[in-house]
């Protein structure tokens, strides 16, 4: 009796959507929900059986960004991220990483407009003229097969899977310095990346914890150690790298093999050298089972970013997202060159901003992508590779999809000067922050009428709600910097400030941008206990927790236990409005109500 093949038992089904994103990381996750919720009907495509990609526990590494650890004041992202951030800080105090699994778990699951597909792999595409018609996805634990046809497709999964089987342009490795005249990259051109690490956690114990090494580990002493240095033991270390010599897609399974072999090689060093005796009562308690990965294809699209934009601060006329990361360059071959330092940053003294032009397919008219996967040379993506930044262009593309859609545009169509206008606007909307650009639509309410408050701290008076930009810019931003506060802020509470319009408004929504503590600290989940340190874990002090929305004197909502920093408030039907007032009762510590913008919409 022969066999019956194996495609013969696998269950096909069909799925139509308008956008399909492939790869659940954090740029996919945020790609998802942006077009979910500007109206999409999305499928998303992961993999794992978790979202987060290097963000989840399967891999726990906390997620930075622009604002290099808090040392950028001001710089922290905003929009999805801190949407994300600030819940989980509220809800997992306890720093759990399953919980933070759980969370992007309920935020995807609870949005109508997402089918999620865990467990499945894109395993190639249909390609009609230039663009793609359909993904071809296998989810084994179902034995289901899916082909998914759509309008756009975003490819957030690192590897640029999606883009690989369509046929997109793309590139691995590091450019030679002639090629766009980048003084950081290499002499000659070769296809080495960054490496990839396995990450490890310990937990101390009241008496003394042994630890005997398998026969198959690394052995190191401490002349391997002298630049890169073992300071903690709960939570190690990202320098655990090695296999960008190779080639980090198709030789993951060794370079997982090695990796391993390090990470309990340096725990075998920790424990059994003698070198570090404060370490007697700890114990390993968690060792990532898969590489978290650094680099692999990068897709080109019209504009490929480089170390002259990223340095620069260049303001791109297209700007959808923004970093600020160091151009954070790494030996490919990580510990076997113990004599070269782990990482060579190159510090910015200011942001950049990301085109839209960088962020879909020079050659699949349809094909948008977001995360480490970029178009930009290796030096450039060097900087924006780290996680939060990711997830900002993941927000980009997913709100690009939604109005590509609505507007019945090619993305290139989208990017002409007025339409990209009209993306920049909604992502700022959004609670996205562009550089330099202000929301149009709060400008425009300074025409429309007046605002009062209750009172006003000196300097923080409650005009700036109205000064169309939602952030302090107290940083090293760049030359259109003012340095000024952008908020109101009370003398006392309760506290109140009213909008009052000449003539009155049509409104469906109201958006409030709270201070959730002006994007100054540390926000973000981290095994490590010096970042953590940095933070809060818990709802931000300087966030209303409690307020009421007035309409013409009428209370129309009212949030008793808010510790987010965008909550928009959509009302059953437009109401007309001649003043609207808002209320804050009470913070989660501050002595002060603290407002950035109110915009009716």
């Amino acid at each position: 009796m022969n066999a019956i093949p194996l495609k013969n038992k696998v269950k096909l089904k069909t799925l139509q959507a308008d956008f399909v994103v492939v790869g659940g990381g954090m740029a996919g996750v945020s790609a998802a929900l942006a077009a979910a919720r500007n109206g999409l009907r999305v499928v998303l495509i992961q993999d794992r059986s978790m979202l987060g990609g290097n963000a989840s526990s399967e891999v726990k590494m906390h997620i930075v960004g622009a604002d290099c650890h808090g040392g950028k004041r001001g710089l922290r992202e905003s929009g999805l991220i801190e949407e994300l951030r600030l819940e989980d800080a509220m809800r997992n105090p306890h720093r759990s990483y399953s919980q933070w699994d759980l969370l992007l778990y309920e935020k995807v699951t609870l949005e109508p407009n997402i089918t999620l597909l865990l467990d499945t792999a894109c395993i190639g595409c249909t390609v009609e003229g230039k663009e793609i018609r359909s993904v071809t996805a296998l989810k084994n634990s179902t034995e289901e097969q899916f082909e998914i046809t759509a309008m756009f497709f975003a490819d957030c999964s690192g590897d640029s899977r999606l883009g690989y089987e369509a046929g997109a342009d793309y590139t691995v490795g590091r450019e030679s310095k002639a090629e766009y005249g980048e003084s950081l990259a290499q002499e000659k051109a070769d296809r080495w990346t960054l490496g990839s690490s396995i990450l490890i956690t310990g937990r101390e114990h009241a008496t003394p914890q042994p630890f005997r090494a398998p026969s198959w580990i690394r052995k190191f002493t401490k002349a391997d150690f002298k630049h890169r240095p073992i300071h903690s033991y709960e939570y190690g270390y990202w320098w655990f790298e090695w296999g960008g010599q190779l080639d980090t897609i198709a030789d993951n399974e060794p370079i997982r093999h090695e990796l391993l072999r390090i990470a309990l090689g340096v725990w075998d060093y920790v424990k059994n050298s003698g070198d570090h005796p404060a370490a007697a009562n700890w114990a390993l308690d968690w060792v990532g089972s898969i590489p978290a990965k650094r680099e692999s294809r990068r897709l080109l699209g019209p504009h490929i970013l480089t170390q002259h934009d990223v340095l620069g601060g260049r303001l791109f006329a297209d700007a959808v997202a923004y970093g600020g990361w160091a151009i954070d360059i790494h030996p490919p071959q990580g510990v076997d060159v113990p004599d070269e330092p782990p990482y060579t940053p190159t510090h910015l003294d200011k942001i950049y901003t990301i085109p839209f032009g960088s962020l879909y397919s020079r050659n699949i008219p349809n094909l948008l992508f977001a995360g480490r996967n970029i178009s930009a040379t290796h030096v450039a993506f060097a900087s924006t590779r780290v996680m939060a930044t990711c997830s900002v262009m993941g927000q980009a593309i997913g709100t690009a999809a939604a109005l590509a859609v609505e507007q019945g545009v090619t993305l290139a169509e989208l990017n002409r000067e007025e339409r990209v206008k009209s993306l920049q606007q909604r992502l700022i909307k959004d609670d996205a922050y562009l550089p330099n650009l202000r929301n149009e639509a709060v400008l425009q309410l300074t025409k429309q009428g007046d605002v009062k408050a209750s009172s006003s701290r000196e300097g923080f008076g409650a005009d700036l709600v109205l000064d169309g930009v939602s952030r302090d810019l107290i940083g090293s931003f760049g030359p259109w910097a003012d340095g000024k506060p952008h908020h109101w802020e009370s003398t006392e509470l309760p506290a109140w400030l009213e909008l009052r319009f000449d003539e009155p408004k049509e409104v469906s929504e109201i958006h409030l941008t709270f201070d959730s503590g002006i994007l100054q600290r540390e926000l973000m989940l981290t095994p490590s206990d010096h970042h953590t340190k940095q933070g809060i874990r818990g709802p931000q002090p300087e966030l209303i927790k409690s307020y009421e929305i007035l309409v013409d004197g009428k209370v129309i909502a009212t949030e008793t236990d808010n510790y987010l920093r965008k909550r928009v408030h959509r009302l059953e039907s437009p109401i007309k409005v001649k003043t609207l007032r808002i209320v804050a009762k009470e913070t989660h510590g501050a002595t002060s109500a603290r407002l950035f913008e109110i915009a009716v919409y």
